[in-house]
């Protein structure tokens, strides 16, 4: 694997790097995506590949199953929190992407109760994140078997994620300004198709407000 990456990064080198040295060397000294982007961590899904985006496109953050916590500033260690942070309010990103996928082994470790999200563990608690998608799941009496819970619980778990990021003082500000929008979508690894879940923009609270005026 060390001489598959090495042979990869001379094709790079030779090939990508010098018809794009001028854009890249742009990019050096500054960034300004205008799209930042929770993914997931497995290998089989490249937000760079499947939007077809170059370097300096999208601000990608990587996790287990694409999960955004609520906010909170107790503990340590937040490196999805501080990510969103720094491409809110220093990069001044328009538009904020939770992209959930299927096959997710992170919610389907979540729905199966598998060992390796023991509550003693890095996975388990991080996992925790999806727990209220998993019983809004659970007590969905249309969905009649495991695969079916754990595909609506990969859908579920991206529109908790969108509520979770408004629950972010520095996040919510600039979507009621509508400075900001947050996107959900699901990617299929089988059929290739890409399907918009939720949104979230100041057109949308706006129409939310007036609907609740109403009842």
């Amino acid at each position: 694997m060390h001489k598959k990456l090495i042979n990869g990064y001379n094709r790079f080198r030779d090939g990508y790097y010098k018809q794009n040295r001028a854009r890249l060397e742009q990019l050096a000294d500054k960034q300004t995506p205008e799209v930042a982007m929770v993914s997931c961590c497995d290998s089989r899904v490249d937000p760079s590949i499947l939007f077809d985006v170059e370097p300096g496109d999208i601000f990608v953050v990587r996790n287990v199953a694409n999960l955004v916590p609520p906010f909170e500033i107790k503990g340590e260690y937040h490196g999805t929190s501080a990510a969103l942070e720094f491409a809110v309010t220093c990069l001044k990103v328009k538009q904020i992407v939770i992209l959930g996928h299927a096959n997710c082994g992170g919610i389907r470790a979540l729905m199966e109760n598998d060992d390796s999200i023991s509550s003693d563990g890095f996975i388990g608690n991080w996992m925790q994140i999806a727990a209220s998608a998993k019983e809004e799941v659970l007590a969905r009496s249309e969905l009649k078997t495991p695969e079916q819970q754990i595909d609506a619980c990969e859908k579920t778990a991206v529109s908790y994620s969108l509520e979770n990021m408004m629950s972010y003082p520095w996040i919510r500000s600039r979507v009621e300004e509508g400075k900001l929008d947050l996107v959900g979508y699901y990617y299929d690894l089988r059929s290739g198709e890409l399907v918009k879940l939720d949104e979230v923009s100041k057109a949308t609270l706006l129409d939310k407000n007036s609907t609740a005026e109403l009842k």
